[in-house]
């Protein structure tokens, strides 16, 4: 199987585990910042056990190392947005927001890693707009900030997509995952240890961060199963598989394919949390949108320069 075609199925496995995160992230009773942390160190401590991953670090030099542990950083922040969309709004509306990470890609990318511009990833990513305005039309009004921290997620997933795609080759795909989740699940900790040190003691819980007494506790045992699926299925085994199909594919060309991530996630959550209720047709109007621009890409991509992509 050519390594194009191997990548581009990688991804779309990846995108079908990743429709379960929202899901599960809704699950679990704890706010945005210990669900980050928890997920992030659990994936830091599975791989930091594996000897190869000690050996491949060895062989980076300190300024890859720094760039891997940055990346990680902005991982942390994204999936903050995310889980915090999930909590302000619902699951279904924090993963259609990522459907923006190819309009921020489509710029992002030629900057970070010196591929041309493109412009015609532009104008497809700029279809996937209308797709979030009427996705806000069809929102209740107490949603609508969760929508807004979606999009900022977003922006900072299309930041490190575009830098572990200019970083990737440098490493194995289980050492830089490590590194990141290391790095942004220290990055998290330290944010909630400044929210232990220097919020009032009267400080409530809100969707992203806990009542400070609350911030290092231990995750019930219902919150724990839940973390230990979110850290193996959906985080550790994709994160891989999707940082090894960056060394055959573009960051936008496979952000696109992520845009299948919010079909998957709607279905589960009408079948597990009947989130059908909450949505109204504008909401589902926009998600069919953002789909077409999914099955799109591949066809302009194969008139216009059949050799940079091939079709999913």
């Amino acid at each position: 199987m050519p390594e194009t075609q191997k990548a581009w199925l990688q991804i779309h496995f990846c995108v079908f585990l990743w429709g379960f995160t929202a899901i599960i992230g809704k699950l679990i009773s704890m706010a945005a910042m210990p669900l980050v942390l928890w997920r992030m160190l659990l994936v830091a401590v599975l791989l930091f056990c594996a000897p190869r991953v000690w050996r491949s670090l060895a062989a980076l030099s300190r300024r890859h190392i720094l760039a891997f542990s940055g990346v990680g950083v902005l991982v942390a922040i994204h999936w903050l947005g995310f889980y915090g969309a999930v909590k302000l709004a619902n699951a279904s509306v924090a993963a259609t927001c990522m459907a923006m990470v190819p309009v921020f890609l489509c710029i992002i990318e030629p900057l970070v890693t010196g591929r041309p511009f493109v412009l015609r990833e532009l104008w497809l990513g700029v279809l996937a707009v209308p797709g979030i305005a009427l996705i806000v039309g069809g929102t209740p009004e107490n949603m609508n900030v969760g929508v807004l921290v979606g999009v900022i997620s977003a922006l900072f997933a299309a930041l490190f997509g575009a830098y572990n795609k200019r970083l990737i080759h440098r490493t194995d795909a289980l050492s830089a995952t490590a590194l990141e989740m290391l790095s942004g699940g220290l990055f998290v900790a330290a944010l909630g240890l400044l929210l232990v040190l220097w919020s009032p003691s009267d400080t409530g819980s809100s969707a992203l961060w806990p009542d400070p007494a609350q911030m290092f506790a231990l995750p019930s045992s219902a919150d724990l199963s839940y973390l230990l699926v979110l850290a193996l299925l959906c985080t550790l085994l994709p994160f891989v598989l999707s940082l090894r199909a960056l060394r055959h594919l573009s960051a936008y060309a496979s952000a696109l394919a992520v845009n299948m991530e919010p079909i998957y996630a709607i279905i589960l959550a009408v079948l597990i949390l009947g989130e059908q209720r909450e949505l109204g047709t504008a909401f589902y109007a926009g998600a069919a949108l953002i789909l077409a621009v999914v099955f799109a890409y591949p066809f302009v991509v194969k008139v216009r320069a059949p050799n940079v992509v091939p079709q999913a």
